[in-house]
């Protein structure tokens, strides 16, 4: 046994004795329990098995090396250390979802700084950090690569502030790095000359992704860091790296699981050509495929001998039309994800469920979600053929421009088992465009077929008929997102009453007020957060709900030109730490 663990639970036993009492404690020995509580990694089976006993609270709290915090602000820095001292992993997230659609202003919060600053004291031996939607300096990087020496894996995910000087640091000094993975990050004045900062002596790098990274980057570098490290298995890079470019690396790398191309806007000899046809040909482990940038039809055949252990192929950020996509699935036998833009339209959707029977997830984005006017894109008959020969469907994201109440019921009938049904109709308020009649009964159905729902978006012309299915029948709903539906407080009120699992609400114009957000106060209780932005909110009603629920966060974003009265934007979220000490002057904490 842990020797520090061991006098922990002497000093507790001793404690409790000189009490005359003692805390109810596990049957199992120590060894026992810490053995099979190394074993578990779900943190939401470890939350719940803290609760047992306090035998079972301390040899969790020991055993615990992988930490997941779903708000940076539900908790601080000091308590985590206090509670876990043996934190090996870290995954963190900081800003509200919406903040993706620009609701927040740039400099909300949700700095790392902080917790770095109590990691370096406490977790030596941290080695992975995970975040999402946080603002990350550049000094931040700095402090990170300079205090844990065994660090081995970094996951920017939609991350903020940070330039090459901050990777140059990361680049510098992780010399154990396995993993550097910059997905969907805002970033400024970053150049390609970090790539260059690896050592000569650095070969552990198994992933590297900067697919999101708009510069010009060092080849060179690039090409010198792939032939040292022959254990890469994931490489995702921008659209600086042409195809000829990519061949070269691919030569030096025909074992990867997953690639990110970079551009396929080159014109190819015939010699290159063939090249580049037989690297891809070379890749019998991929598994994962995405970029393509600008892929036409002249180059798409380049990909065939790739395609055939694919899982998930991510072709959202090329401009396909409907015979270039049907003519790439055939060879895509195995796919089980798929990501495309609504220019294959309905007929290239045709093909996805001709072709991928073992499809279980589909996102189409909208190539140009400005242009409301475009009648072109996916419609429900896309949608209803992909239900038809895909039955194993799960998760959806689906943005279209038109859609039906009845092709959402044969949808759902198709494919009961959603898990995920994210449905944006990009016209506000749209009807179902054959009857005219509000969207309810499409939703309605989802609520009551797909008993494994967790997450749910709902977008259309609806009436508070459509939470009061959502409310009564979505008895596994996590997240609920609505935007710009429902006709009284009533809406949110059945949602409330119901949805006994729901963590997450986010909701942008809609009609719901005080009545709506005080209907249910306990209900606060058990869910992450509540987001509101353009509802009919007062500072009246969100005063009361602060001063009712103490143990929440109760923010109001204050815009230019906001008056003393309404709430625009309110983020209401459960914290254990109190109200945040770095709120800028136009967020009031009530």
């Amino acid at each position: 046994m842990d020797p520090e663990y061991k006098k922990s639970k002497e000093s507790l036993s001793s404690s409790a004795n000189s009490n005359g009492s003692s805390a109810r404690q596990s049957p199992f020995p120590d060894e026992v329990l810490e053995k099979v509580l190394s074993f578990i990694d779900s943190h939401k089976d470890r939350s719940s098995i803290s609760l047992v006993c306090k035998g079972w609270y301390d040899a969790e709290r020991w055993t615990r090396s992988m930490l997941f915090i779903g708000n940076c602000y539900s908790v601080s820095p000091e308590i985590v250390a206090r509670r876990f001292p043996r934190i090996k992993s870290v995954r963190l997230k900081g800003k509200p979802r919406f903040s993706d659609f620009n609701l927040l202003p740039q400099d909300w919060g949700a700095n790392v700084h902080a917790w770095l600053v109590m990691f370096a004291k406490v977790y030596p031996f941290l080695e992975e950090l995970r975040l999402k939607r946080m603002t990350v300096s550049d000094e931040s990087l700095e402090l990170l690569a300079r205090s844990f020496p065994g660090f081995k894996a970094l996951s920017l995910s939609s991350c903020d502030g940070f330039t090459d000087e901050g990777l140059k640091a990361i680049a510098t000094h992780c010399r154990n790095l396995t993993e550097l993975d910059i997905a969907d990050s805002v970033t400024v004045d970053i150049g390609g000359g970090w790539l260059s900062c690896f050592p000569d002596s650095f070969t552990s790098l198994e992933i590297l992704n900067f697919a999101s990274l708009h510069c010009e980057v060092s080849f060179d570098a690039l090409e010198r860091l792939v032939s040292r490290c022959r254990s890469l298995k994931i490489l995702k890079v921008n659209e600086s790296i042409n195809l000829e470019q990519l061949h070269l690396l691919l030569v030096r790398v025909p074992h990867l699981t997953g690639l990110g191309t970079g551009s396929f806007m080159q014109e190819l000899t015939p010699r290159q050509y063939e090249d580049v046809q037989i690297a891809f040909s070379n890749c019998k482990n991929l598994q994962v495929l995405s970029g393509l940038w600008d892929a036409t039809s002249l180059y798409l055949p380049l990909l065939y001998g790739a395609c055939s252990g694919l899982t998930f192929l991510n072709l959202s950020e090329a401009d396909l039309r409907s015979g270039e996509l049907a003519k790439l699935l055939p060879h895509c036998t195995n796919l089980r994800r798929l990501w495309v833009s609504d220019t294959v339209g309905d007929k290239g959707l045709e093909a996805v469920g001709s072709s991928c029977p073992l499809l279980e997830e589909l996102r189409v984005f909208p190539i140009d979600p400005y242009d409301l006017d475009n009648r072109h894109g996916v419609t429900d008959m896309g949608f209803l053929a992909v239900s038809r020969g895909c039955p194993k469907l799960r998760y959806v994201l689906y943005f279209c421009r038109r859609m039906t109440n009845a092709a959402v019921v044969s949808i759902v009938q198709n494919c009961p088992d959603f898990t995920h049904f994210r449905l944006c109709i990009m016209n506000p308020g749209e009807p179902d465009y054959i009857t005219n009649d509000p969207m309810d009964e499409a939703f309605g159905a989802v609520a009551k077929t797909c008993t494994k729902l967790r997450r749910l978006s709902v977008s259309g012309l609806l009436t508070d008929m459509t939470f009061e299915y959502i409310g009564k029948y979505a008895k596994n709903l996590e997240t609920l997102s609505v935007a710009f539906a429902g006709s009284s407080d009533r809406g949110m009120q059945c949602v409330m009453e119901g949805c006994p699992k729901l963590r997450k609400l986010e909701i942008r114009d809609c009609p719901f007020g005080n009545a709506a957000l005080l209907s249910r106060l306990e209900k606060y209780e058990m869910m992450r957060s509540l987001w509101m932005s353009a509802c009919n909110l007062t500072m009246k009603g969100c005063r009361l709900l602060a001063r009712e629920m103490p143990r929440l966060n109760v923010e109001v974003i204050n815009d230019d030109g906001s008056d003393e009265t309404h709430a625009d934007k309110v983020y209401v979220y459960r914290s254990v730490a109190g109200p945040r000490p770095d709120a800028p002057p136009f967020v009031l904490t009530l």
